[in-house]
């Protein structure tokens, strides 16, 4: 575990001793899209229906407006505090390219997110840049997530599928997520349909149909093998290559999924001498190199 212990406090959890963890990192790095700055190192996010803040006291982290059964039952596994970052960093760090982006990037963790609003934020960050996409997602919370109330201030936590399901697609468009309001719409009724037919528990034989229905389901398309599941993400509407690689790695705990934008299809053939090639085989190419890292 890349942490000592906990220490239980009226307000929160703190976390002793944690290693490879600076919150800067984790909340800039582009993986999520509810995390704000509040001061130099302290951040407020909205995870799973629970406002928190996160920020450094010395060696250690607090977590505000955290309980023990929060920890252990969300954030422990939200951080990836079970995952040995030294032990990560040590492999890659025998790359010399990739042992200079460690020291970089020293404090960054991957964030296990919860699959559906990571599907839709990765939706709206198609040709799209960060302060644009967090805008929409807070917009779409606003309207259509559960009102938090916390220190006197109102936040959202990210709608349900079936909450989500209520906007139409101009009632997205109106939202500041442009194109991608058609992709949003189909997405949400595609999930919110599966996940209704997988917990009503239907007894009886399922219809062809509601088989077809079926193989939306998030929770099903995230305990596939990786490339089953990276062909199964691309089925969703304004789900392409890179998206379903970035829903892999940031909510279904596929860490051998390699993204791949034009950005990182430029740093593939600067740094390692790639030949020039398309982006699927720039991501065949990282895969092969970096494996299930």
């Amino acid at each position: 575990m890349d942490y000592d212990g906990y220490v239980v406090r009226e307000n929160g959890i703190l976390l002793n001793g944690v290693r490879n963890f600076r919150p800067k990192h984790i909340f800039e790095c582009g993986q999520c899209f509810r995390w704000e700055k509040v001061s130099e190192e302290r951040y407020l996010g909205v995870v799973r229906g629970r406002v928190i803040e996160v920020m450094p006291e010395g060696e250690d982290i607090f977590l505000k407006n955290v309980t023990e059964q929060d920890f252990l039952e969300v954030f422990e596994d939200y951080f990836d505090l079970k995952r040995d970052y030294a032990r990560v960093k040590e492999k890659l760090s025998e790359d010399p390219v990739l042992k200079q982006s460690v020291e970089y990037g020293y404090g960054i963790r991957i964030l296990n997110q919860e699959p559906f609003e990571t599907l839709i934020s990765f939706i709206i960050s198609s040709n799209n840049g960060i302060p644009r996409i967090k805008g929409a997602v807070k917009r779409i919370a606003e309207s259509y997530g559960d009102p938090i109330l916390y220190e006197g201030k109102t936040y959202h936590a990210f709608p349900t599928p079936r909450q989500l399901r209520e906007a139409s697609e101009e009632d997205l468009y109106a939202l500041g997520v442009g194109y991608r309001a058609k992709y949003i719409r189909d997405t949400t009724k595609a999930v919110d349909e599966a996940e209704w037919l997988r917990s009503e528990g239907v007894r009886r034989e399922l219809t062809e149909k509601e088989k077809e229905v079926l193989k939306w389901n998030l929770d099903e398309i995230g305990d596939l093998p990786h490339e089953m599941c990276y062909e199964a993400l691309q089925c969703y509407s304004g789900v392409g290559p890179k998206v379903s690689d970035c829903i892999m790695l940031f909510s279904m705990k596929k860490p051998e999924a390699f993204p791949v934008d034009v950005w990182v299809k430029k740093a593939m053939s600067y740094f390692y001498k790639a030949p020039p090639m398309s982006l699927p085989k720039t991501r065949a190419f990282g895969i092969e190199k970096f494996g299930d890292l």
